[in-house]
């Protein structure tokens, strides 16, 4: 009988793993020859190696053809090489970068961004010909506002730090760059404010990037999660944006955006709670509606989790809580439901709940179609079947409505995992457990952190300003305080006594 190894997977899987340096680049240095570079870019279909001529000698050119368009290859490589009299890149090449003999991982990295190499007799250079075709601009699907600019980011993020700089013309607007991911290399862009940002803000953040090793990452949103204070919470703790105006709202508030190439989103941070119910909109429409919408979003919130659950409890336990008349309402509703108040309120949830991931994953027209034409089929033929009562289905209709008011999807999956917390705990032990779990929600926000910075401000702890543009917004000429959560350089946008 063998030994059992206690622990030994578990702390090896937490423990810090060994770094391998052959994944990192470009730093390492190692000597470029023909054969080191075959070797490394072996088996790859869209290599391709050409000898050209030049003077007395040949000129080794390599690229990936599939990040290079032919046009562009002729016009800045091709052509000036079989025009050239001169073996000198200085003579034949305008714009080019010359590379030491020790840099084949920063050769190798460049030629699989898109890089073409040329091989000089006693001399290397390579050439920016990256020219994959990107998405164009088009207007936000996530985030769609009446009013306000409707140009979203795309996968570039090149495209994406010109939407931003192209309304922020300021030296002060600063940026830092990083390669993350040991197999993708993804770019990795830092944006603040260098005179409002706080600079323990920055530092942090750079350090959990530098400190993130993995082997690369599909879009923004999973590396978002790795830099969380907070990784177990099923609340969102920092924003996530493709409009370029909140983006440079939230620059101008002491915010740290982060950016990746070959995803559209932007991460904001650090965030609070409140601040997932703000919308860019709230800015553009007078402050009565913006304040009427604001505070729309954080009491749809409270009902969307609670609505399902106080009919389970009032059912199962505080029937004495209605009225009569609507107590006797709502037994010829259940009268022919033969599951008990809880059962039936998760099995409609549930119903709503796969009629919504189905719409998302069919294409447009089909799932708009699946999503009308099936809850109402569904919720019909589930009250004459005596599944579920027709109150209910209203009820849960409501919340499903109202868990989409936020306009931080992140947050809208949230409150809808949340809300099968209150509804178990109603039809356990009625209000008691609804009031149990609206404990450790509230003592699970208190205790969380966005960046180091209190997750649940500026309610607690207190900043009065910052009330006043969270859940009130007041008229834009009153704004003279910077968000509390930024702890930015400057607290005040403008001066006191400016009339």
């Amino acid at each position: 009988m063998s030994r059992r190894k206690k622990g030994f997977k578990f702390k090896q899987f937490f423990e810090p793993q060994p770094h391998d340096e052959n994944k990192a680049t470009p730093g390492i240095k190692e000597p470029i020859t023909k054969k080191a570079l075959l070797k490394r870019l072996d088996n790859i279909d869209d290599l391709v190696m050409k000898e050209v001529k030049v003077g007395g000698s040949f000129v080794t050119v390599i690229y990936l053809s599939a990040l290079v368009e032919s046009t562009i290859l002729n016009d800045m490589v091709f052509n000036p090489l079989n025009q050239a009299t001169s073996e000198n890149p200085d003579e034949i090449f305008k714009n080019y970068t010359s590379l030491n003999d020790d840099e084949l991982p920063k050769l190798i990295h460049d030629i699989c961004s898109g890089y073409t190499c040329l091989m000089f007799e006693g001399s290397i250079i390579e050439i920016n010909t990256f020219s994959a075709s990107d998405r164009s601009i088009t207007t936000p699907e996530n985030e769609t506002t009446v009013m306000g600019p409707q140009d979203a980011f795309v996968e570039s993020v090149e495209t994406n730090l010109s939407l931003i700089k192209k309304r922020i013309r300021s030296p002060q607007l600063k940026s830092k760059s990083m390669l993350l991911g040991t197999e993708t290399k993804n770019n990795i862009i830092v944006l603040y404010m260098d005179n409002i940002a706080n600079q323990e803000n920055v530092d942090r953040i750079l350090r959990r990037l530098e400190n993130v090793e993995y082997e690369g990452f599909i879009g923004l949103p999973v590396l978002k999660q790795m830099l969380e204070d907070k990784p177990f919470s099923p609340f969102p703790q920092f924003g996530l944006t493709v409009r370029s105006d909140n983006v440079v709202g939230s620059l101008l508030n002491g915010k740290i955006i982060v950016m990746m190439n070959g995803s559209p989103e932007a991460a904001i941070l650090p965030a609070s709670f409140l601040e997932m119910f703000l919308s860019p909109e709230d800015y553009y429409n007078r402050w009565t509606t913006a304040t009427l919408l604001r505070t729309l979003r954080l009491a749809g919130f409270f009902i969307s989790i609670l609505l399902t659950s106080t009919y389970v409890s009032v059912l199962t336990f505080h029937p004495e809580m209605l009225p009569p008349q609507l107590l006797r309402i709502l037994a010829e509703s259940r009268a022919q439901v033969p599951f008990p108040p809880v059962l039936e309120a998760l099995i409609i949830e549930m119903v709503i709940e796969v009629l919504r991931e189905a719409g998302a994953r069919m294409p447009t027209k089909i799932g708009q179609t699946i999503g009308i034409v099936g809850g109402i089929v569904i919720g019909t033929a589930a009250v004459e079947a005596g599944l579920a009562s027709n109150i209910l289905i209203v009820l849960v209709a409501v919340t499903a409505l109202l868990s989409f008011i936020p306009p931080s999807y992140l947050m809208s999956n949230a409150i809808r995992f949340v809300r099968y917390f209150y509804i178990i705990a109603a039809g356990a032990i009625g209000m008691y457990g609804q009031m149990i779990v609206f404990a450790w929600m509230f003592n699970h926000l208190l205790n969380m952190t966005s960046l180091g910075t209190p997750y649940f401000s500026p309610v607690i702890p207190r900043k009065p300003t910052d009330i006043l543009n969270s859940i009130i917004r007041v008229p834009v000429k009153f704004f003279v305080a910077r968000a509390g959560i930024s702890r930015a350089k400057k607290d005040l946008v403008r001066p006191l006594d400016e009339e």
